[in-house]
């Protein structure tokens, strides 16, 4: 933690070492020390930092996964619409997540969608390199964001073929080829369980040209966890570094976007005003109009 976090610059580290030692002097076995690092962990303050016991761990990494189901529409105007929801899992899920999610591009793009709706408002996290994957082909080749960490160095998020990359390496997944040249004008919606890898999402398309959000307020977490396994199989998520956008901007907070608009998703509301102001943008750019 002091060497790897995001906020160790802010962190008063004798007094945290005295205070978890003390806690911990009695400990026989990994688990009598859980509580005292997860005291630890929430020093930081960087709201993101988490520590995962061997069965929670095990959960999150496994192949039983639930969630939400990848959308892909075509909407009136030829326009497409995709949702893209959270994924955690294993290697397993995550190739079956791409696979739907790609499906669910190519669903959308019939036929030859003008322009697209990027729907993240029920996106709360997890591996952010399949969802890159499956929207790789919209958001265009090059580079697209980047981890900035606390001492700036940058690492590089970009797309070739439309499939991510970290610093130039491939993160796994195979090409795709690009959806309206990869440069077909974009609405992202955005709420308040935007949260994590759905915000790095978000950032992805930040300073793309012919883009606009709509919704409201991310959670406020754009920022990147790495996985530390602990000896008994536990694992510290332990935020190192901030997610920034093509122009160079970071993000450590809540991320508005361009066009604030009350979400009635999950409210009980009839009708969706943030889409509807979205499909209106769109409905009004080349190709669209």
């Amino acid at each position: 933690m002091e060497n790897k976090a995001l906020h160790r610059d802010d962190v008063d580290w004798d007094e945290v070492r005295r205070t978890a030692f003390t806690e911990a002097e009695s400990a026989q076995r990994p688990g009598d020390t859980y509580r005292t690092i997860e005291v630890a962990l929430s020093s930081l303050g960087d709201g993101h930092s988490a520590f995962y016991d061997p069965k929670r761990s095990k959960e999150l990494h496994g192949d039983e996964q639930i969630r939400n189901p990848v959308e892909g529409r075509a909407l009136s105007g030829r326009m497409g619409y995709l949702s893209l929801p959270g994924v955690q899992g294993s290697e397993k899920v995550f190739q079956q997540y791409v696979r739907e999610g790609r499906d669910a591009v190519a669903k959308a793009d019939r036929p030859n969608a003008c322009g697209w709706v990027i729907d993240l408002r029920r996106n709360r996290g997890g591996n952010m390199w399949p969802m890159l994957a499956v929207v790789g082909p919209i958001l265009g080749d090059g580079d697209v964001g980047s981890f900035v960490d606390a001492d700036g160095k940058k690492t590089v998020w970009s797309i070739e073929k439309g499939s991510p990359r970290l610093d130039g390496d491939s993160t796994g997944w195979g090409t795709s080829p690009p959806v309206g040249g990869g440069s077909a004008p974009v609405a992202v919606l955005t709420s308040r369980s935007t949260a994590s890898s759905g915000e790095a999402v978000t950032v992805a398309f930040r300073g793309r040209p012919d883009t606009r959000s709509f919704g409201e307020d991310t959670t406020g977490v754009p920022t990147g966890n790495v996985g530390h396994r602990l000896s008994d199989g536990a694992i510290l998520n332990l935020t190192e570094v901030m997610d920034a956008d093509r122009t160079g901007r970071a993000y450590d907070s809540a991320i508005p976007p361009d066009q604030p608009v009350v979400d009635n998703l999950g409210r009980g509301g009839s009708r969706d005003p943030v889409l509807d102001a979205a499909t209106e943008w769109l409905s009004g750019q080349p190709g669209c109009a």
